[in-house]
Order: structure tokens, then C-alpha cells, then sequence
């Protein structure tokens, strides 16, 4: 089957898929100072922190409408046999009803995926469906497997600015208020698709080491684990240092550095840290 691969933007591909003729990125919203602009479009990851840096009020993010998905379904079913499109978590955001919605408007067959996460590991469930659909197996069995393999990662994150979190309505006023009163940075973990906080440290510091021996822990007890994402905003000497370090401990362990786009920024800030396996 000749197949759509369509997603949002809050994905990051591989380089073989950037530019892929058959993936279609739909943008999500930012509304910054009174102005909207289309993630990933109207303005770079680096433009849009230094906005961040430079402006006094925080912005916001919003998702694409249902008819915005419906016009990008429409305009895809008489080239393809078939639409499968991953979006981020369902708990994180609302793209995910919208472009459901939206598939159940447009006459073609299409499978809305709840990645349960986003970023690189989201973009990995679109590399992997469409390894299986060069291998020739059915439609409906990749989107099984992907639908399977959603259930599989493992994603730790210490947030730049809690107070971006707590605004964006990611974590609740009680642990607001002690996180920022007791400096606390919580490690949060992606479980089913939203973040939990699973651990509370006194530094910045420890809170990656932390991240980082829950992935040797993890790598000790599945050895078959053959690569890992590490996110960043603003950071990228700090991920390059984790990546030197792990890969001198695994040498055959593939380490991808993934910059956190601008809707990530929104929610989490600039400084934000991450460390992504599926098992």
C-alpha cells in the first residue's frame, strides 16, 4: 500500500525522514505578544527562545483545528491508499482529539496514533512503520505494532522553568509552590502519555545523574536496548557531555541529540533535559 505518514509538529525526525515525500507535518499554534505563529514555520527553534529570553510575558500553544487536519486528510486520499497519522500525547495535548476528529470526517482510511509521547521518540514510531511497510506486512499490522510500541518507552525530563509548567497547566499549584519554595527539581517521567513526577533532588546536577542511572539501570536489566534519545532546549554542551560519557560506558549504543522545539519551550522552558529508550 502507497501510504501518507502525517504528524505534528512538535515531531523530530531522523535525518532519512526530514523532507520524506511521503510525511506531512501539520504546526501547532504559538501565541506570542498578541501575534500567532505556526510552530516551526514562522519563526526557528533558536529565534523563538531568544523571543522567550527578551519578552516578559510567557506564551502559549494551541492545537490545529479540526478543520486544518480534515483540508491536510482531504488533500492526501486521492494520492495515497491509505493515512496513518502519529501525534503526541493525547495528555499532553489536544492535537491528538483533533486530528481524530478530523479522520472521521474525510472518506479515506486513516489510523490516528496516540505516540504517548512526542519529540524524537515519536518520530522513531513513524521510522518504524514505515520499515514494515517497505517489508511489505499489512496495513492494519503496522498499525498495530505502532499502537503497541506506544506502551514501550521510557522518558525522564528535568523542566526548565516550573513556573512555565504549572501555567501551561502540566503540574498542579501544591507542587508548584513546594518545587519553587524548597528549589526542587522534580524528575518527571511520561507514564501512559502524562507526566508524573518520580523523583525530587536539591540541583540541577544530580537531577540528570539521577535520569541517567535510571537509563544503566534500565540498560542492566534489558540489554537489547540499542539506542537512546537525549533532549535539549538551550543546552546542547550539556547533552553532548552525556552523550561523551554514556558512549565511552556503551560504545555500541546508538545516542541521538534531539533540540526541543518551540512547543516544548512553551511549557517547559529553556533549560529543559531529557533521556528517552523504548524497550
Amino acid at each position: 500500500m502507497k501510504i501518507a505518514w502525517v504528524t505534528d509538529s512538535t515531531v523530530h525526525l531522523d535525518e532519512e525522514l526530514k523532507g520524506h515525500p511521503d510525511v506531512y507535518i501539520v504546526p501547532l499554534l504559538i501565541l506570542f505578544d498578541k501575534k500567532e505563529y505556526k510552530d516551526g514555520i514562522d519563526f526557528t527553534v533558536d529565534e523563538f527562545f531568544d523571543m522567550l529570553a527578551q519578552s516578559p510575558q510567557l506564551p502559549t500553544s494551541s492545537q490545529p483545528s479540526v478543520g486544518t487536519f480534515a483540508e491536510t486528510y482531504e488533500s492526501l486520499k486521492d494520492q495515497y491508499d491509505a493515512i496513518i497519522s502519529v501525534h503526541l500525547s493525547s495528555k499532553l495535548s489536544g492535537t491528538y482529539s483533533s486530528s481524530f476528529q478530523a479522520a472521521q470526517l474525510v472518506d479515506a482510511q486513516i489510523s490516528v496514533i496516540d505516540s504517548k509521547i512526542l519529540s524524537l521518540p515519536m518520530g522513531k514510531l513513524i521510522s518504524r512503520g514505515m520499515e514494515l511497510q517497505n517489508q511489505g506486512v499489512e496495513y492494519g499490522e503496522i498499525v498495530e505494532e505502532l499502537t503497541r510500541l506506544a506502551d514501550q518507552h521510557e522518558t525522564y525530563v528535568t523542566v526548565g522553568s516550573l513556573e512555565q509548567l504549572h501555567r501551561g497547566g502540566r503540574m498542579n499549584a501544591a507542587q508548584f509552590l513546594i518545587g519553587s519554595a524548597l528549589k526542587i527539581k522534580p524528575i518527571l517521567a511520561v507514564i501512559d502519555g502524562k507526566l508524573e513526577s518520580v523523583e525530587k533532588v536539591r540541583t540541577e546536577r544530580k537531577a540528570h545523574q539521577k535520569m541517567i542511572d535510571l537509563f544503566v539501570k534500565a540498560k542492566t536489566e534489558n540489554p537489547s536496548i540499542s539506542s537512546i534519545s537525549l533532549f535539549y532546549g538551550r543546552t546542547p554542551d550539556l547533552a553532548s557531555e552525556w552523550r561523551e560519557k554514556l558512549q565511552a560506558d556503551y560504545p555500541d549504543l546508538r545516542i541521538q541529540l534531539c533540540p526541543l522545539g518551540a512547543v516544548i519551550g512553551v511549557h517547559a522552558g529553556a533549560n529543559t533535559f531529557g533521556i528517552s529508550w523504548y524497550n
